[in-house]
């Protein structure tokens, strides 16, 4: 894996594509009495307060969410348990899955804690250098088609594993 902070092979292109997991991926954690920034570093992480969590936090449910790097190197939140959560805030955990794609300032909540996305822009793969130029309705150039991470992962080992609490 390439250096978890380097920005795109052409720093002229107008692209948020980069390395397969570039951009220090992390979480921001926060509750009323406590502060801590949690690097992603796996391919799955597991939030809640079960010993087996990558992210152990009390007061959250056993499982209460998990963070999965999927094959297009997108960092995708399964909200599992109840909180709330930047797509479809209404929406409860029995109302099925709920799932989003982390964009740089995503947030959501596992019992009293705010976690908070932050990847660095080059590697976000959102719109290019945060948005677009002039306004919604102004011409942005395409990016840059998606690099192939598919040799820079192990495909033979399932995308995420569940530990029950």
């Amino acid at each position: 894996m390439e250096s978890n902070d380097a920005g795109p092979a052409d720093e002229s292109a107008a692209t948020t594509h980069s390395g397969w997991g570039a951009g220090n991926p992390r979480l921001r954690v926060s509750s009323e009495s406590d502060r801590f920034v949690y690097d992603i570093t796996t391919d799955i992480v597991n939030i809640g307060s079960a010993e087996s969590n990558e992210l152990r936090i009390d007061g959250a449910a056993p499982l209460h969410a998990t963070v999965h790097h999927d094959e297009n190197d997108e960092y995708v939140l399964t909200l599992i348990e109840d909180g709330l959560m930047n797509a479809n805030p209404e929406a409860t955990a029995t109302e099925g899955t709920r799932t989003e794609i982390l964009r740089q300032g995503a947030r959501f909540t596992a019992g009293p804690w705010t976690l908070v996305f932050a990847r660095a822009e080059f590697a976000d793969h959102g719109r290019p250098f945060g948005g677009r130029e002039g306004g919604e309705f102004s011409d942005q150039p395409a990016q840059q088609r998606r690099p192939d991470h598919t040799d820079e992962h192990n495909d033979d080992e399932p995308p995420y594993e569940v530990h029950d609490g």
